[in-house]
């Protein structure tokens, strides 16, 4: 069996549903200890993270990832155990396969092979892996990059193995992300009987014009990179279950996926002035998820695009679509970041799956990578 095939197997057999990580990490850790990386635990609340290095000197090139996945859903709506790797007619099944266990396995086995062929390679290989990426992300990459910091340490490059491909292996990668900035809004009123409106005053009513004018404010028209911001109403809960009674008060969820062309405080203030024109009574609390960011161009970029052309003959598409990644935790460092993966149709569905022959020309992709950065091979 492909050494990378083998080791997304073993992976997949292990149930780490966020934020266990199920001794993937520790196993990670084994191997990359026997070729020569200074791997540090860092366990935060009940989050595994860990950091790895090889390399004395020298620009580093970063592999960050995830070892958690998210909840299977209905098992017996599997066409196959989700954590029992199943290989049929080429396609490997199991949760956590995608998304993001095939990526895992490929930078690992990528740096194997680089080592062997390269024991005493120019620069720097890190890994810097956590269990908290598919839930709150408070106690993953974002503290493992404190810890980075506090050490004086620096990230040059960073490849993050989310999955980002579309149609087939490399056809996508994400030099950027959105930035991500939720709220919840509560609208308050007089609870009454619904045959006397004139002694109540109902929220929902209320908040309907508002609601109508953040749907369509256009709040910046996008970049290059970026499309325009959005908002999209996530939740709206109200009332006491009877059909006779006015609710007090109603509460509303919305969330802006935004562009480098606005900021997080102008889209706060923007939303209070609509809200405030509207004469609401209302709370609002705001949850900024992660900035945007962007790696327009640069050695990474030009290393990645340059591995897949290589290996797969594709010319590969830039792309800031999609929701977040801790790469958002990354960026604001300095570094440059690019998201390279397998295929992303059916992450956190059902029978998620990724394609067995894919994982080791991913293997290849991240190893040319590698050598274009650190050996300078064009």
């Amino acid at each position: 069996m492909d050494a990378t095939l083998e080791l997304c197997c073993e992976l997949i057999r292990r149930q780490s549903v966020t934020p266990e990580d199920a001794g993937c990490q520790a196993l990670m850790m084994q191997r990359l200890a026997a070729i020569g990386f200074q791997c540090t635990d860092l366990p935060f609340g009940e989050v595994s993270n860990f950091w790895a290095e090889r390399g004395n000197s020298g620009p580093i090139l970063v592999f960050a990832g995830h070892t958690d996945v998210v909840p299977t859903g209905p098992e017996a709506k599997w066409n196959t155990p989700p954590f029992e790797p199943t290989l049929r007619e080429g396609v490997l099944y199991g949760r956590g396969s995608a998304d993001m266990k095939a990526s895992l396995a490929a930078m690992l086995v990528a740096c194997e092979e680089f080592v062997a062929e390269h024991p005493d390679h120019p620069g720097r290989i890190g890994f810097l892996i956590t269990s908290d990426a598919e839930g709150p992300a408070a106690d993953g990459t974002v503290k493992v990059v404190e810890y980075l910091q506090q050490q004086g340490k620096s990230i040059d490059w960073c490849r993050v193995g989310e999955p980002s491909s579309s149609e087939q292996l490399g056809d996508v990668i994400k030099n950027g992300r959105r930035g991500s900035l939720g709220a919840v809004l509560k609208v308050k009123g007089t609870q009454g009987h619904i045959a006397y409106p004139h002694l109540a005053d109902n929220p929902i009513h209320r908040a309907l014009p508002a609601l109508h004018a953040l749907a369509n404010e256009a709040w910046d028209e996008g970049s290059e990179f970026f499309p325009a911001t959005s908002l999209q109403i996530s939740n709206i809960n109200g009332g006491t279950g009877a059909t006779n009674v006015i609710p007090g008060e109603v509460e509303i969820q919305f969330n802006f996926r935004f562009s480098t062309a606005v900021t997080d405080r102008e889209l706060r203030e923007r939303t209070e002035e609509i809200l405030q024109a509207h004469q609401l009574d209302y709370e609002l609390q705001w949850h900024l998820s992660g900035q945007p960011f962007l790696t327009a161009s640069g050695e990474l970029v030009e290393a990645t695009v340059g591995a897949i052309s290589d290996i797969t003959g594709i010319d590969t598409e830039l792309s800031t679509a999609g929701g977040t990644s801790d790469g958002r935790f990354i960026a604001p460092t300095g570094a440059q970041v690019v998201e390279l993966g397998p295929a992303n149709a059916t992450i956190h569905k059902l029978n998620e799956q990724v394609l067995a022959s894919d994982l080791p020309r991913l293997t290849a992709i991240y190893r040319r990578l590698l050598e274009r950065l650190l050996l300078g091979a064009c």
